[in-house]
């Protein structure tokens, strides 16, 4: 429990805990999150921190984000007052080591990703921020940068700044390799001159940090792509018009440009060439990250609606009695215990992969969280998320009738936010592929 204090959150809460204890360690705290690894059972168990850090984040919610939430929707502008108090709150550095700023929690990525479904069940868009922050960048920043680089960029993604990841190209979306954004070295190596764009960077308007993927030689295919890190405001560094989208519309997705934009070498993330293992290993976590959105989004949704089908009568009954509309809540409760089991899976089986200390490998052969069944965990977890978050949603705008259909119930926003679910961080089909290619490996003469 002494991890959760660097949280900032639920202050009343804090004043019924016990005294601090020491520091544990990270296999000690791991263990505590109930993985499956360490303690069999189900995944859906939780533990005692993580059960306080989900109350934690919805008692902050339902004070700092729910109240803007339809308002940020419909003017498509992230709330500015908000985005500062993410960060004291403890939500954007939840694996994030202690060490590197009081606001860092050293939890677990079981811990991370509900945090995402916890904030997503109040308004997926700025669950969006905070799964990209936790799960994209700042899993990259600590698995790839050295030492010196992450005592250099952790603190301050820690502290206040927002980040993105930027490796989608207008001819490179779902084949994100085909990207043409080039990085030419200097001759003695010293610094690199990257020219090009990016589409589709989420958090672009808000981001002081920015992870992008350049190729040094186009010729060498996937094996030329590079990360580079680029703070805001570095000169060449242009950010385009905010996407009017359809849903998760207060969270920014931007075009960005690159014109002679230097970057010193000491700025390249990992080797170079090494790029694309980069953005698959980040991915992986990604898209369980999102697939807590997805079930938070669903959740939200049943929150709404089912008091309401309490509360309204037709034929002299509440809605609720009626035995087909009970059903089809029952079939929409069974979708989501199944989603949320798989994403909980999904994470359990990569803290699982951490808790002996060389999850990450030691660069020679398939590191044990970019294992074939973790990859697949990862892509089935998104997969059926996604696909539950949009047909809950859906049925509640149904089930609420008219009011439903309005702006200002609240779940007509939530119909539209679940359909990015299958679209970024791998669509539909993207999955589909990946689970069909590792399923029938088995069946191969």
């Amino acid at each position: 429990m002494s991890r959760l204090r660097s949280l900032g959150l639920a202050s009343a809460l804090l004043i019924a805990r016990p005294p601090p204890r020491a520091p544990v360690p990270l296999a000690r705290r791991l263990s505590s999150a109930a993985t499956p690894h360490t303690e069999p059972g189900p995944a859906t168990t939780l533990s005692e921190n993580e059960t306080m850090l989900i109350d934690s984040v919805h008692q902050f919610c339902a004070k700092h984000v729910r109240p803007t939430a339809l308002e940020a929707d419909r003017a498509g502008v992230f709330p500015p007052e908000l985005l500062p108090s993410l960060f004291p709150a403890g939500i954007m550095a939840i694996e994030t080591p202690e060490r590197f700023h009081e606001n860092a929690a050293g939890l677990s990525f079981s811990c991370a990703v509900l945090a995402v479904e916890a904030v997503a069940t109040h308004d997926p868009a700025v669950a969006i921020v905070v799964d990209i922050h936790n799960t994209l960048t700042s899993e990259a920043v600590r698995r790839y940068a050295t030492d010196e680089q992450k005592e250099r960029w952790l603190p301050g993604m820690a502290e206040s700044w927002v980040s993105s990841f930027c490796l989608s190209e207008a001819a490179s979306g779902s084949d994100a390799f085909a990207l043409r954004t080039t990085a030419k070295p200097s001759a003695d190596g010293s610094k690199y001159v990257l020219n090009g764009s990016k589409m589709w960077v989420s958090n672009a308007a808000e981001a002081e940090l920015f992870i992008i993927f350049a190729s040094v030689d186009l010729a060498k295919k996937h094996k030329g792509i590079t990360a580079f890190v680029v703070r805001r405001g570095t000169p060449g560094l242009e950010i385009g018009k905010k996407e009017d989208k359809m849903g998760i519309r207060a969270s920014s997705t931007c075009e960005l440009f690159l014109n002679d934009v230097v970057v010193d070498a000491a700025d390249r993330l990992g080797p170079e060439g090494h790029g694309y293992k980069i953005a698959m290993a980040a991915l992986n976590p990604g898209r369980i990250g999102i697939a807590a959105q997805m079930t938070g989004l669903a959740r939200g949704a049943l929150d709404i609606t089912i008091p309401h089908l309490f509360a309204r009568k037709q034929f002299g009954a509440p809605l609720i009695e009626n035995q087909g509309l009970r059903f089809q809540v029952a079939q929409a409760e069974a979708d989501l215990d199944a989603a949320r089991a798989l994403m909980l899976d999904a994470a359990r089986r990569r803290d699982a992969a951490l808790l002996g200390g060389n999850g990450y490998g030691s660069g020679d052969g398939v590191a044990p969280v970019d294992a074939p069944e973790l990859v697949r965990a990862a892509a089935v977890a998104k997969l059926v998320a996604s696909q539950t978050a949009e047909r809950v949603a859906s049925r509640c705008v149904e089930w609420a009738g008219g009011v439903g259909f309005t702006r200002d119930f609240g779940v007509e926003k939530l119909f539209r936010d679940a359909k990015i679910g299958q679209i970024y961080e791998g669509t539909t089909n993207i999955h589909l592929n990946t689970i069909a290619k590792l399923a029938l490996k088995r069946y191969e003469p």
